[in-house]
């Protein structure tokens, strides 16, 4: 499919990639069958959204929540990771993407973490779309990571407690510097954040999807971005109608 005639597109998008265990169950396959296609799913998207000018593009690859499932499925996932890495990311670097890491780091399992920072620095001078994946990701611990910094930064004197504004929290948080996402995506039908981006989604459009992830695709990606431009933001102010009916 060819790329789609959009009259807006959005800078971030960001998406809970949900839906591959219950992809497989469907089929009568393992859970492991459905990750593994959720693999798939994720090239096409990152492709997809690098074509169509996304600047930004957030995936909720493991939550802080997800060390709770089996050791069998969280084994696979890390697997997976480490497989997505290896093999992607020459290609993920010739194709000029910068990848971001967000998350908790501390006491990440062995060589977890060595990779997640080599795919940053391999990437950290690329300047076409960038990649965000949030592993051992979860918002609230986000934000109370970011609250303890400026709390230790107060008492340290290096910071007034008169100088905490929305700003200064934006940039203590793991996406310092990162835009908030204009479009979050969800699939598999739930219609929740789940923990994601709670504080960047303050005026986030969203778009929930019937679809299993694994079977995502660019048009399913190009269908929510119309969707998010026929949207009307007005970011709490009036309606591009209304603003025209005041003036007028």
């Amino acid at each position: 499919m060819a790329n789609p005639e959009l009259a807006i597109i959005p800078q971030h998008v960001a998406i809970i990639m949900d839906g591959n265990g219950r992809w497989a169950n469907k089929r009568g396959l393992p859970r492991t069958v459905g990750h593994s296609k959720g693999v798939e799913a994720v090239r096409e998207t990152v492709r997809a959204a690098g074509a169509v000018g996304v600047k930004y593009l957030t995936l909720f690859a493991f939550s802080s929540e997800n060390w709770g499932r089996p050791e069998a499925e969280v084994n696979d996932l890390l697997g997976l990771l480490r497989r997505f890495i290896r093999r992607d990311l020459a290609e993920l670097h010739r194709e000029n993407i910068r990848i971001r890491v967000i998350g908790e780091r501390e006491n990440l399992r062995g060589d977890i973490l060595p990779l997640l920072v080599e795919a940053e620095e391999t990437t950290r001078f690329n300047t076409a779309l960038t990649l965000v994946i949030a592993f051992n990701y979860g918002a609230r611990d986000e934000i109370a990571r970011a609250v303890a910094k400026l709390a230790r930064d107060v008492e340290a004197g290096r910071l007034k407690a008169s100088d905490i504004d929305a700003d200064r929290i934006s940039q203590s948080l793991d996406t310092a510097g990162i835009p908030d996402p204009d479009l979050i995506i969800r699939t598999s039908g739930e219609e929740r954040l789940s923990n994601f981006l709670l504080w960047q989604a303050a005026y986030s459009e969203l778009v929930f999807l019937p679809d299993y992830w694994p079977d995502f695709d660019r048009n399913l990606f190009y269908d929510a971005l119309r969707v998010f431009a026929s949207r009307d933001r007005r970011f709490g102010g009036l309606s591009n109608k209304a603003a025209a009916a005041v003036v007028g």
